[in-house]
């Protein structure tokens, strides 16, 4: 059965705040089950890699940082064509792929009818890894906007009994985990 929602954390964890879309997929998929026709995919920097994905999927929710000159750590929820034009600001390589991604589902005919992003304003984006405070402190908002997303569109996430540990990646020395 293919996915019919396609949950995409989007980023580079190697940029600190810039991997939040692949925290987001990652915990989720972790820590939480979830109905058949929903996938979770930390799609890391793939970019136009991710277009065989896109078939068969009717909403796709997108999980990325954002740069729109906001507060670090605040969340954004943006819908349809408002997700281009959000990462139309450059912040990784990666973005000039998510925008490519989505122009050539529109052209192929398999843009899903649904596109919304969840986002989040990063801090730091030098190479390292583990989040700023601001942006670790919100991480957890982030995902309960997902799941609560998910939830609205009937496919909510049961929690896991025996989720494994989160990867090592996440924090930094001084820096707060994502709770």
């Amino acid at each position: 059965m293919t996915a019919r929602t396609l949950v995409l954390g989007l980023g580079n964890i190697l940029l600190r705040d810039e991997g939040i879309g692949v925290w987001v997929a990652e915990t989720l998929s972790r820590e939480f089950g979830f109905p058949l026709e929903v996938a979770m995919l930390e799609g890391g920097t793939l970019g136009l890699d991710l277009l065989p994905r896109l078939d068969g999927v009717e909403r796709l929710l997108l999980v990325d940082a954002v740069k729109l000159g906001r507060e670090p750590g605040e969340i954004v929820r943006l819908e349809g064509d408002a997700v281009p034009v959000a990462l139309d600001v450059k912040i990784s390589p990666h973005q000039v792929g998510v925008q490519d991604l989505l122009a050539a589902a529109r052209l192929m005919g398999r843009e899903p009818p649904l596109v919304v992003l969840w986002g989040m304003e990063p801090e730091r984006l030098d190479p390292g890894t583990g989040f700023s405070p601001r942006v670790a402190e919100a991480l957890p908002q982030l995902r309960d906007g997902v799941l609560e997303e998910l939830r609205l569109w009937g496919v909510p996430g049961e929690p896991v009994a025996d989720a494994a540990p989160p990867p090592v990646w996440w924090e930094e020395p001084g820096v707060g985990r994502p709770r």
